[in-house]
């Protein structure tokens, strides 16, 4: 029996002539109604606008925390069973004999940049060092924070964040664009992946809003990126200049000002729109080679200079550990924990002050004896043992707490990343197999994180350990991390070349990830043409900026980057069910064409 040809007449209509000729110009007017809309709203109300999206956010969690966990965990098995298939793994993404279109080092180059260059930079020495202080061991009491006990568990959840995890969920939406593009020769566009569920429903209003969500994702997540980039840009300037115009020292520790971080914004994005308009084979490639290239001579940096031996020690085990708590990393999720659930699991004298007790025992960030302390009244005349008790039964609330707030945001994050990532390492992979696909995106930049997170993050905690930074790395900010290390790894003129040349490669990773933003939303709104328009380029790119800003400074007092933070959660979450639904549709897809590869077999054959 022969199986029907796939679905492949996908139109989407363009506009002929005026201003969005050759684009879609329902896409391109509901997207930019929706990031003009929270624009204005983040400038005309910045209060509310930064508590209702931190109340939305808190909600969201709440019931899609579990969600977020197990469908990042599905995404890694099932392109582990699409790479490991025969049937599956050696199709070519192209035509008979096609070789690729970029070399090896070139499209590793290009993938890395775009994928996780400005959040390497930003957090290699930030995340182990957070983690080494708080991680689920720590919040279970099983380990002590910033002790040499807790590195084996930081370093579990640093390659959790930034491993195979992280992207697997760009090479499911990269595989399912390229696939369809290269094999069925479809519009490398978001809902080409959906087409083999949906057929010619994708031609119309359907096919429009999954575009538009992509869209939209793409802003947030890229905004986000740009945001803790300029952010360390601007704490960089700051160790070349001492310029102090451009930070704030009110706090504990100095942070970049908003009037650095606008500053650093347009300066950064006015880079960017430059590049973009040159288009990938010219300005993102030489961008990303270069960027590799520094890349390579900051590592080596710490390498000679840094504590290279406790960095492969703890490169090996913490791979072990990693590769051994793999399922329950990938699908142990928590839910919140009810006070009358807390009330329940009380000891029966602690159980009339349960209300006073609920926050402390469940507050993720702190730790027994500041539970103890911040005890009032009645509450704080109960025993040791019975407090004990207490704030184990609020152990869930702490593992829901801790997770809502570092993993399930990293799944946001690179899922709102994803529509930029993957459609790009799709744009750059024509040629490739799927196999080889899935290897060189998931499996090499990995390991790749792996060695940059321990020999950079694990430098920062050996001083720490050694007791020569005496606290300075812990207590500098997230964004300054990397050169409050680097100050106490080395000195003199070396330390000003490293600080420039840092700045240098900042620069460069938030240029390419903003410019190759840009390239993907106008592809995505003009119905997958790899040729946009110059001025379409342009807008988007000071849309992008505005998006940052206005929300950067609707963060008022707080964080700046709260505000960015909990609108890419948000607008993360409906993109995250288109991604369930490719991967159902590239599963269908998949198993549809080999099918029909027998069939074709079977027919020969017989003719014969």
């Amino acid at each position: 029996m022969s199986i029907p040809e796939p679905f492949t007449d996908l139109e989407i209509e363009t506009a002929d002539a005026g201003f969005y000729e050759n684009y879609s110009v329902p896409i391109a007017l509901i997207s930019k109604g929706i990031m003009v809309a929270l624009v204005l709203w983040a400038l005309v109300f910045p209060a509310n606008a930064n508590s209702t999206l931190g109340s939305w956010n808190g909600k969201l969690l709440e019931i899609f925390n579990s969600f977020y966990v197990v469908i990042v965990g599905l995404f890694v098995i099932f392109l582990v069973i699409v790479a490991v298939l025969p049937s599956t793994g050696k199709r070519v993404m192209g035509t008979v004999g096609e070789k690729p279109e970029f070399s090896n080092f070139s499209w590793f180059s290009m993938m890395f940049g775009a994928g996780l260059g400005v959040g390497l930079m930003v957090f290699a020495t930030a995340e182990p060092l957070g983690l080494w202080g708080s991680n689920p061991e720590v919040v279970a009491g099983a380990v002590a924070g910033n002790d040499p006990e807790s590195v084996q568990s930081a370093y579990r959840y640093t390659f959790l964040h930034y491993g195979f995890h992280a992207w697997a969920i760009y090479v499911v939406t990269g595989l399912s664009l390229a696939y369809y593009a290269y094999t069925r020769d479809m519009p490398l566009t978001i809902r080409a992946a959906l087409t083999p569920l949906f057929g010619r429903l994708m031609n119309g209003f359907l096919g429009h809003v999954v575009d538009v969500l992509g869209v939209v994702a793409t802003i947030l997540g890229v905004s986000v990126t740009i945001g803790f980039g300029v952010s360390q840009f601007i704490d960089g300037l700051y160790a070349i200049t001492g310029m102090e115009w451009i930070m704030d020292f009110g706090g504990e520790v100095p942070t970049p000002s908003k009037v650095g971080l606008i500053a650093g914004l347009v300066v950064i994005m006015g880079l960017s729109i430059i590049s973009a308009v040159s288009g990938v084979g010219r300005g993102v490639k030489y961008l990303s080679n270069l960027n590799l290239v520094l890349s390579i001579i900051l590592l080596g940096t710490f390498v000679i200079f840094g504590s290279f031996v406790f960095a492969m020690t703890t490169y090996g085990t913490a791979l072990f550990d990693y590769l051994l708590h793999f399922l329950s990393l990938s699908f142990g999720a928590y839910g919140p924990l009810s006070t009358e659930a807390f009330a329940a699991a009380l000891p029966a004298e602690a159980q009339a002050h349960a209300a006073d007790l609920v926050g402390g025992a469940t507050n993720a960030w702190g730790s027994f004896d500041g539970f103890k302390s911040g005890l009032e009244g009645a509450a704080a005349q109960l025993s040791d043992d019975t407090l004990a008790a207490v704030y184990a039964a609020g152990e869930q609330g702490r593992q829901f707490g801790w997770q809502s707030g570092w993993t399930t945001f990293y799944w946001a994050w690179w899922i709102a990343f994803s529509p930029f990532v993957g459609l790009f390492l799709a744009r750059i992979s024509k040629g490739r197999s799927v196999r080889e696909f899935i290897l060189g995106c998931v499996l090499a930049p990995a390991l790749v994180c792996f060695a940059w997170m321990t020999v950079l993050g694990g430098t920062a905690i050996d001083l720490e350990l050694a007791g020569a930074a005496e606290g300075a790395i812990i207590g500098a900010s997230n964004t300054n991390k990397l050169f409050v290390t680097l100050s106490y790894m080395i000195d003199g003129g070396l330390l000003s070349m490293l600080n420039v040349m840092c700045v240098i490669l900042i620069m460069t990773f938030l240029v390419t990830s903003a410019d190759s933003g840009i390239l993907v939303m106008n592809t995505i709104m003009s119905g997958g043409s790899q040729e946009t328009g110059i001025k379409h380029r342009i807008i988007w790119g000071v849309i992008l900026t505005a998006v940052i800003g206005a929300l950067i400074l609707a963060a008022g007092e707080n964080n700046p980057m709260d505000a960015l933070r909990n609108a890419m959660i948000i607008g993360a979450l409906p993109f995250t069910v288109v991604m369930g639904l490719m991967m159902v549709s590239l599963t269908k897809a998949l198993y549809r064409d080999g099918r029909r590869d027998k069939h074709a077999d079977t027919s020969t054959q017989a003719a014969e």
